[in-house]
């Protein structure tokens, strides 16, 4: 069961990095350029963007997102200092800080989860032609991958320090 374990934070580490990666290429690269592209009248244009580059990084992007929490939570059901139920009941009655402390952790990263397959994505398919929208649809379909997208960066930095604060024991 070591070994396993091993794996599965492994798989949890890499797969965490490549979300909250490709989170913040969103926030911080890809939306300014799409807009700069779309401003910019003697460019070509966010066709390439959105055709070849955000439906890949989008694929990346929630699988990782998927992943990163599947993983979590094994290590969770697994790891003989936490469990899952513990940890998403934030500790009530264990009295334990780190279990707690890890709980708030994995309700953030299940709220990001959500934020990504529940909102981000079926907006985005709207917004890159994958599926049909009017430009109306297509508008309000901006605004909410957009606001999830926005809040899945704000929660990433307390999501990250609460699960270190589980795992290290770390007041908070």
């Amino acid at each position: 069961i070591m070994a396993i374990m091993m794996i599965d934070r492994w798989l949890h580490i890499v797969a965490g990095v490549m979300w909250i990666g490709l989170l913040y290429y969103f926030n911080f690269v890809q939306v300014p350029a799409m807009a700069a592209a779309t401003a910019d009248k003697d460019g070509p244009g966010p066709a390439a963007i959105g055709k070849y580059v955000a439906p890949r990084a989008l694929f990346w992007f929630r699988w990782a997102a998927l992943v990163t929490w599947l993983t979590g939570a094994i290590f969770l059901a697994t790891a003989p200092q936490y469990s899952l139920h513990g940890a998403f009941t934030l500790g009530i009655g264990a009295h334990n800080a780190s279990l707690t402390a890890i709980g708030f952790g994995a309700w953030l990263g299940t709220i990001m989860l959500f934020n990504v397959w529940g909102l981000i994505w079926p907006n985005q398919k709207k917004i890159l032609g994958i599926v049909q929208a009017s430009d109306a649809e297509k508008a309000t379909a901006r605004r909410v991958a957009f606001l999830a997208s926005r809040t899945n960066t704000l929660l990433s930095i307390p999501m990250l320090m609460f699960m270190q604060a589980g795992a290290h024991g770390i007041p908070f």
